[in-house]
């Protein structure tokens, strides 16, 4: 049986292929680390904020990955 290409299984869904770093690095370059704690208001974003810091706690943290994966669909809405 013949697998369909990667591009053709999720054709819908706007994160399938990005890593959660490449997200969170695409918000900070649009938002800032303090437009991006306004959002979404996380210890990690605030204090002395990291990608690395930020990945850590999002990995750990579905709610909190859950927004920031929501605020990037609405970013490249607003974007596109």
């Amino acid at each position: 049986m013949k697998t369909p290409p990667p591009s053709s299984l999720q054709p819908r869904n706007p994160l399938h292929g990005l890593t959660l770093a490449a997200i969170v690095e695409a918000l900070v370059a649009h938002y800032g680390w303090p437009g991006l704690a306004q959002r979404i208001p996380v210890r990690c974003f605030t204090h002395d904020p990291s990608v690395d810091s930020s990945l850590k706690f999002l990995r750990r943290t579905p709610w909190a990955r859950a927004k920031v994966e929501n605020l990037y669909v609405e970013m490249t809405r607003a974007t596109a």
